[in-house]
């Protein structure tokens, strides 16, 4: 009987801290949310996940059933009759002022929201404190956008709004276990990467280094989280000489509920439909999604295989992670503690720098655990070696060559060499990569080419800026006359780590 009960005990504390408390808008409303998503009433899946029931869901569902097969019945006046719609993204991020960094100071206001009430129903997780949005469609909190998102704050001396923002942070690692991609029931089954971490640090500069010890418990559960201690989350790998890495794993083999009929369609298109959703999943976790670096054709979605790689640019992440925990166990007192994650930040940099440096290539690459090999694909994902000083410093030289002769182009530096349609690839430049590669460069002595890129890439936000009006989520930088493109949804405006990464630019390379 003791064993029987142990052994419960154990599987359900193990089991992912999402399947316990929350339901998501699939579980909520069953075959109404299927019918709606598959109905096309709305252009954009991620509205009616957003919507929040007039009454009790149940009720609505119950409703549903009884009234769908009835002659007259109309599926987008019941949902209109029974929801609230989320507010469609207005023109309130349009400018107004001339000058760029007065309008995005201005826009903080615009992309801030209160702190939440709980609404039975919604898949809004609420937040005690106030928090930024990225803006468009996205009307939540966004993990790692929102390290980029505070650069800028911190610029604009939001210091209280930064230190809500980390506040947030840690009451998401406390209520369920991690940080959820952003704070939506139906993001819970997987994170994004790891930028928290890297929050403390920019929070440390404001409010001195006791913020490490008034956070270490979130860093430990936010290390757990990640290193399967909490549950069986499957983000560890063995390497072949038995050191530990990570990967990028959803919990979930559904299609995503925001994202409903893209993932059906792109399934249908797959050979092997085996596990397809956990793929895209997965991809999604990584914050790239989509891109040629998980393709194992290096083109077409269907093939998509993100959880045969080590990535590399988690696990430099994961390295700060554990470097960070070894300062703030160390401001502890707790020596013994410190040295432990010391020890661990030491072992990730060495299995990194064996598997994840192409010498053939002079750039670290994502490893193939089925080929055993390292990726084919080249991504800006490989500057985060030197972003957080996990390479060797002769590496930059090679690094730097291939930045210089293939990664720059007129608007910035791109994020793959590869044009597929998927939005993190040729000709798009994204803000926080922008940031990565010119931070890295600063880092190993090459500040006439992180110049040169900060400079393109603020040039080219301007341009836009004074053509539109507006902040954008992505760029073109093949062609700054163009638009950003591909990937599932239209480009957003607004928009928050755009906004982030060109005011802190602006302040180094403003001139």
């Amino acid at each position: 009987m003791i064993r029987t009960l142990f052994l419960l005990f154990f599987l359900l504390s193990a089991r992912p801290a999402f399947v316990q408390t929350v339901l998501t808008p699939d579980r909520l409303y069953g075959e109404l949310f299927t019918a709606v998503q598959t109905g096309h009433i709305f252009p954009d899946n991620k509205t009616f996940v957003d919507c929040i029931p007039r009454k009790d869901p149940a009720r609505i569902l119950q409703a549903y059933r009884a009234a769908r097969y009835t002659p007259g019945f109309h599926l987008k006046t019941f949902v209109a009759e029974n929801f609230h719609l989320p507010e469609a993204p207005g023109a309130d991020f349009a400018a107004k002022e001339t000058e760029v960094t007065t309008h995005i100071h201005k826009l903080w206001n615009v992309l801030k929201r209160k702190s939440d009430s709980t609404v039975a129903g919604s898949s809004l997780l609420p937040l005690p404190h106030p928090y930024i949005v990225p803006g468009g469609r996205f009307r939540e909190i966004y993990y790692w956008d929102s390290y980029f998102t505070l650069l800028g704050l911190k610029e604009s001396g939001e210091d209280e709004t930064i230190t809500n923002m980390v506040r947030n942070f840690a009451f998401l690692i406390d209520t369920y276990g991690h940080i959820p991609n952003g704070n939506r029931t139906y993001y819970l089954s997987r994170s994004q990467p790891p930028f928290f971490s890297l929050m403390l640090d920019l929070l440390a500069e404001i409010r001195g280094p006791r913020v490490y010890t008034e956070h270490l418990q979130a860093l430990q559960k936010e290390y757990r989280y990640w290193m399967d201690g909490t549950a069986p989350t499957r983000h560890v790998v063995k390497m072949p000489d038995g050191s530990t890495l990570n990967r990028y794993y959803d919990q979930l083999d559904i299609p995503r509920q925001e994202m409903y009929v893209a993932d059906l369609e792109t399934a249908r298109a797959a050979k092997n439909r085996g596990g397809i959703y956990r793929q895209l999943r997965s991809a999604a976790e990584s914050g790239w999604d989509f891109s040629s670096r998980w393709l194992a054709d290096g083109r077409s979605l269907p093939t998509i295989r993100t959880t045969d790689l080590v990535p590399v640019d988690l696990n430099c992440l994961l390295y700060h992670l554990e470097q960070t925990l070894a300062k703030a166990t160390a401001l502890k007192g707790d020596s013994t503690a410190s040295r432990r994650y010391g020890k661990l930040a030491e072992q990730r940099k060495a299995a990194i720098n064996k598997y994840c440096w192409s010498a053939r290539q002079g750039w670290y690459t994502d490893y193939n655990l089925s080929t055993k090999k390292h990726s084919p694909e080249l991504s800006l994902a490989g500057t985060a070696p030197f972003f957080l000083e996990v390479a060797p410093a002769g590496r930059i030289f090679a690094a730097a060559e291939n930045i210089r002769l293939r990664f720059l182009l007129a608007g910035g530096v791109v994020t793959t060499l590869k044009t597929t349609g998927q939005q993190w690839d040729a000709p798009n430049g994204w803000a926080p990569l922008q940031w990565m590669t010119i931070t890295g460069l600063e880092r190993y002595g090459q500040p006439a080419l992180a110049r040169t890129i900060a400079g393109r890439w603020i040039r080219l936000n301007l341009q836009v800026y004074a053509r539109t009006g507006k902040l954008m989520e992505k760029y073109n930088v093949a062609d700054t006359s163009l638009a950003a493109g591909g990937g599932e949804y239209p480009s957003q405006d607004g928009f928050g780590w755009t906004n982030g990464v060109l005011l802190a630019l602006w302040k180094k390379y403003g001139d």
